[in-house]
């Protein structure tokens, strides 16, 4: 299958970069590379790309979606967490996707769609040795609880989680619908006819699980903004709440990271902001989530490093 992903927020994110073209910039989740296409063409011969993913056939649709710029093009294999010791420079700027490829999503083999019938895998990585299938037949019922739950934010995480524990005691659970099925038999009839798919939310826990997802988000904003140059950016695209508010988090505390309490008259703790937040949740334009409806959920958040003179 072709992989074919629809970057989202295009102009935007430029704009937010403010790309200077012999700088050094870095799309930590480069995809089919659109977007780094974009942020490339904005550079020249003095310029530098660095462009990394942890899947490979993204590498491989990337590196031939950059043929022809005048740039210094890097390709690299790995999670975004690693990208700052990866990348082995200071960076001027740096794009973090956030959400699952439409190629990911539609590529049926790959396990992520509650919509095709496939082995439960999800992983980013095919090389990565947890899979869905790990998660879904070996996690024990009060962690299945727990990751619907704070994954997933599912109401009835417990009786999804004790359906999938009775129905596994039976044998394995083998793929995506079988799964979906467990979910539908274990949810009140109201809840099978809200608008959403009775199945997203778990299948969002178990790809977040399996991928570990948060914990990457967390680790690589800290290292890529002590990272980067002074006056360069990080620009996010979060596609659900759970990583939007990490990175709201982190952002506010780069900018105000002082913990006096109040009162105080002066700062006593002697944390430095790192500098400066520039987009506080951005949303796509109607046009763009009317073009592109997996758009919908996403925000962009840009933060700015500054070094104190």
């Amino acid at each position: 299958m072709e992989f074919v992903h629809k970057s989202i927020m295009v102009e935007e994110i430029l704009e937010y970069l403010n790309i200077r073209p012999d700088g050094v910039y870095a799309d930590g989740t480069a995809g089919g590379g659109g977007h780094s296409r974009a942020i490339g063409e904005k550079l020249s011969s003095q310029g530098t790309l660095i462009c990394n993913d942890r899947d490979p056939d993204a590498l491989a649709a990337c590196e031939k979606r950059l043929a022809g710029l005048s740039c210094n093009v890097r390709l690299v294999r790995g999670v975004f967490s690693d990208l700052a010791a990866n990348a082995g420079q200071p960076l001027d700027g740096v794009l973090l996707d956030l959400g699952v490829s439409s190629y990911q999503l539609d590529c049926a083999e790959r396990g992520f769609s509650y919509m095709q019938d496939a082995p439960l895998d999800m992983r980013m990585n095919p090389e990565d040795k947890l899979s869905a299938w790990d998660v879904v037949n070996h996690w024990s019922e009060e962690e299945l609880t727990r990751i619907f739950f704070e994954y997933g934010e599912e109401r009835f995480s417990r009786r999804i989680a004790s359906q999938i524990a009775l129905a596994r005691s039976q044998g394995p659970i083998q793929t995506t619908l079988e799964l979906v099925d467990i979910i539908k038999s274990a949810l009140p009839k109201a809840a099978l006819k809200e608008k959403q798919h009775p199945a997203k939310r778990v299948f969002q826990a178990i790809r977040i699980a399996v991928n570990d997802e948060l914990e990457q988000v967390r680790s690589a904003l800290d290292a890529l903004v002590e990272n980067l140059n002074d006056g360069g950016r990080i620009a996010v695209l979060t596609f659900h709440s759970l990583e939007d508010r990490i990175v709201k988090n982190a952002f506010a505390r780069y900018e105000k990271p002082c913990t006096c309490p109040p009162e105080f008259p002066v700062c006593t703790c002697g944390k430095k902001s790192l500098g400066k937040v520039l987009a506080k949740g951005i949303a796509p334009t109607p046009r763009e989530i009317a073009e592109n409806p997996r758009s919908r959920s996403t925000r962009l958040r840009v933060f700015e490093r500054r070094f104190e003179d």
